[in-house]
């Protein structure tokens, strides 16, 4: 069963993703009736739905695909949060000094609020997979 903290992240992450969709939504009934004509199962009420915004409840696995696919988002992070990064393996070669720059920049990044760093993380990791 979730914690309370488990239940408020998956509750931030799902009011950020709802805020960046194409079509913002506002609101559990918003939410309740956006999510119905996407979904193939039982309709979810509009309580339901509050209760996902307000860190109340977590989605059924099921639900969170639809949610996840709707909101063109990882059904990991929605869920769950990012993805723990991987750990350098202890033959790895030593990495450079960072530059002045660099460090600036990270102290500009570590300032920012979660979700806007996550933002930055999720371009950061697009931008390296085009390369």
């Amino acid at each position: 069963m979730p914690t309370i903290d488990e239940k408020t992240a998956f509750s931030n992450r799902l009011k950020l993703a709802l805020r960046r969709s194409a079509n913002p939504v506002h609101g559990a009934t918003e939410l309740a009736l956006q999510f119905n004509l996407r979904y193939n199962g039982e309709a979810v009420t509009t309580q339901t739905a509050h209760k996902w915004i307000t860190g109340r409840a977590i989605p059924t696995n099921d639900k969170l695909a639809t949610i996840a696919n709707w909101l063109n988002v990882n059904e990991h992070w929605l869920h769950y949060g990012p993805a723990s990064k991987k750990i350098l393996p202890q033959s790895s070669p030593k990495l450079p000094k960072p530059s002045p720059e660099l460090i600036i920049l990270a102290m500009k990044i570590q300032t920012l609020q979660p979700h806007q760093r996550y933002l930055v993380e999720e371009l950061v990791e697009q931008l390296q997979e085009i390369l």
